[in-house]
């Protein structure tokens, strides 16, 4: 992409945005109000959210039946991904986890990766309101964990014992 504005340019620049991006990325300046707006984006832009259907070990018992779901972002920028782990630590309270690839002659590609529990967590913090703006077919993945987090358990686990397999979890800062 060009800029024509110099004065645009050079504020984005401010704000921690690089020429040849994908590889140079770092922290942003983005205040923490508009964060969860960003974080959205770059899942729209670079990201995903995955649900499926585990059956691998429904052989042996017809309860090993998991829905998965991860909420993954991809960058070849490392310390992005590390910055974002860092921030989203602070503002959701989830941890995730970066992953690198390492392919011979290519530069490394980082996945920032939160499984199910975090993802529960991490959506509704992102998709705070109906009228956020966000790509179709990502928030329709995710529009069942949002609007009934409850009825999504983390395992699949008979009813009564649905209670035992939840560890409690702090709840999210409150929202200005």
């Amino acid at each position: 992409m060009q800029w024509s504005n110099r004065v645009f340019y050079d504020w984005l620049r401010s704000i921690g945005l690089t020429p040849a991006k994908t590889f140079t990325l770092g922290p942003v300046a983005i205040p923490e109000e508009y964060f969860p707006d960003f974080f959205r984006g770059c899942i729209d832009g670079d990201g995903s959210v995955v649900v499926y259907t585990d059956r691998y070990h429904a052989h042996k018992n017809s309860h090993y039946v998991y829905k998965r779901l991860y909420v993954r972002l991809v960058s070849a920028s490392c310390p992005f991904l590390d910055w974002m782990r860092t921030e989203l630590r602070r503002m959701a309270g989830v941890h995730g986890s970066v992953e690198a690839t390492f392919t011979k002659g290519r530069r490394p590609i980082g996945v920032l990766r939160y499984a199910k529990r975090e993802s529960l967590r991490l959506l509704p913090w992102m998709y705070y309101a109906p009228s956020v703006p966000a790509l179709a077919r990502k928030r329709d993945k995710a529009q069942l964990f949002v609007m009934n987090p409850d009825r999504v358990c983390c395992r699949s686990v008979p009813a009564w014992r649905s209670w035992q397999t939840r560890r409690p979890q702090k709840p999210l800062p409150a929202r200005a």
